[in-house]
Formats: structure tokens, C-alpha cells, sequence
């Protein structure tokens, strides 16, 4: 599990879903005025630089952001996603035309955070671990914690706000990982249930995917939303063909404002035989 890095995958279709949903749901919940906590149980290093070694070597987010970026026919939604991806790079010295960083996360969610909110930021990789904490040295905001982030999760609900919104984006290395994410979420909406839960996930084996997603659906827990973009058909063949979001609690208008952004996002970022699903997989 820790051999993973995040930064041979930054920018790629699967993080521009996540961090474009990600941001919608973080407006939606802001919308009420009462402060809420992000807890992110796999943050990563917070950031990362496109032009290292990690990033030029997979070229993803070429495929990602890069087909985005420069657009001017998008929805709202991809619009402000754009907009925080072209702030980071501002931050980091760039111009913000230029597509030279991608934030991950921890630093899109710093982006939108009142006085009143926080974050709770978990990150076991300890070179992620490291970066992550010097990004946020000093805000008095946001506690970062370097340990497994699913125990985390549990030991930090339920949060003193009473709203929270919790992002579980783990690497997936190991097939256990499918059986105890869904287990953790299932804890820990035991003991938040009023919490806003987004799952990431990856189709690498659909029937490995849909093992996880059945253990949550089959749990008696409401209101269980699938936002899922598949680039291309499923396939036996090595590599990703698909990735999603399995949002517990959505927002109120999540699935709606979802449903726009995955039309533009399929046109944009898909291949032939590829769709798009935003399903209730339970309801109310």
C-alpha cells in the first residue's frame, strides 16, 4: 500500500470527476450557514507539479484536466472546478492560463473553507505524509495526520460540528482494501449518520467493484447515489476503464448538477462504447 504516489495519476479523467464533484457537494453543504468538517481518510501530498517525473511519465492528465482546460463551453460546475485548478497555479508561481500543477484534494477543499469550517486530513505514505504537512504548516484549521486513514475515520466521528463531509480515496493496491473500505463507511454511518459520504472508485475488475458497492447497498443505509463515468467498455484487459463516485447522504440537487457536468464530461474525456450513470441505488 505504500509504494502508491498519487502524482503518476494527478489530473487524470478519474480526478477531474472526483474534485469536480468534490467541490459541488462542498458548495451545496455551504449553503447552509452552520460550519461543517472535511475529513479525508487518503489525502495524498496535497499537490502536484505536472512537469516532474511522476506526472510526465504516465502523461494521465492529458487525457484529464488537459482536455479541459482552455474550454469556454462548460457547465457551471467544470467551470469552477477550472477556475480552483487555475488559482493553484497562480499560488505556485505560474500563470494561471498555464497547466503547469494540479491540487489535489486537501488544497481544493482549503480553497473553499470559511473560518468556521475545517479539515481533518489523514496520509500514511510518509514522503505524502511529510509534503501534506508542510503544505498546511500553520493553519490552525486543518490537522493533519500521518496513520491509516479508515481508523481515522472512525475516530473522528462524530465531529463536535454535527456536518461533516468525508472523502475516502484510497489506492485500492490491496483486494482487501474493497472489503474494509466498505466496512469503515458502514462504522462510521453508524456513528454519523447525518455525514455526507463521497467513495472513489476504480473499475479496474468490475466484479471486484461491484463486490464493495453491494456490502454498502445492502446495508440498510439510505439515500446511496452512483456517479460513475466509464470511459470505454469493461474489459479483461490491465488498466482502469472506469471510475466513480458512491455518495451517501448527497446534497440536495447533487444528482441534478452531476447529471449536466457527466453529459459534457462524456463528450470531452470518453472513448467509443463508453457512458456515464448518476443512479440512486437506494433511495430514501
Amino acid at each position: 500500500m505504500l509504494s502508491y504516489r498519487h502524482g503518476f495519476h494527478a489530473g487524470n479523467y478519474a480526478d477531474v470527476l472526483k474534485h469536480a464533484i468534490l467541490l459541488q457537494t462542498i458548495e451545496l453543504i455551504q449553503k447552509k450557514d452552520k460550519p461543517f468538517v472535511y475529513i479525508d481518510t487518503h489525502a495524498g501530498a496535497g499537490g502536484y507539479c505536472l512537469d516532474d517525473e511522476f506526472a510526465q511519465k504516465t502523461a494521465e492528465f492529458k487525457d484529464g484536466i488537459g482536455r479541459l482546460w482552455g474550454r469556454q463551453d462548460l457547465p457551471a460546475s467544470l467551470v469552477h472546478y477550472l477556475e480552483c485548478v487555475a488559482h493553484f497555479n497562480e499560488g505556485n508561481g505560474g500563470a494561471a492560463e498555464a497547466l503547469a500543477w494540479y491540487p489535489g484534494s486537501p488544497a481544493l477543499v482549503d480553497m473553499q473553507l470559511r473560518d468556521k469550517d475545517r479539515m481533518v486530513l489523514h496520509e500514511l505514505h510518509g514522503t505524502d505524509h511529510q509534503l501534506l504537512a508542510e503544505y498546511f504548516e500553520g493553519e490552525r484549521q486543518t490537522k493533519v495526520v500521518r496513520g491509516d486513514g479508515l481508523k481515522g475515520l472512525l475516530a473522528a466521528v462524530p465531529p463536535l460540528e454535527r456536518r461533516g463531509l468525508v472523502l475516502i480515496d484510497p489506492s485500492y493496491e490491496i483486494k482487501s482494501d474493497y472489503r474494509d473500505v466498505a466496512e469503515a463507511i458502514i462504522k462510521a454511518q453508524r456513528k454519523f449518520a447525518t455525514g455526507v459520504y463521497l467513495l472513489w472508485y476504480p473499475v479496474v475488475n468490475r466484479a471486484q467493484t461491484e463486490s464493495m458497492l453491494s456490502l454498502l447497498k445492502e446495508s440498510g443505509i439510505r439515500r446511496q447515489l452512483r456517479i460513475e463515468q466509464a470511459i470505454k467498455p469493461d474489459s479483461d484487459e490491465f488498466g482502469m476503464t472506469a471510475a466513480g463516485l458512491w455518495v451517501i447522504n448527497p446534497p440536495w440537487q447533487l444528482d441534478e448538477i452531476a447529471t449536466e457536468m457527466l453529459q459534457s464530461l462524456s463528450a470531452l474525456l470518453g472513448q467509443p462504447g463508453g457512458q456515464v450513470t448518476v443512479k440512486w441505488e437506494v433511495g430514501e
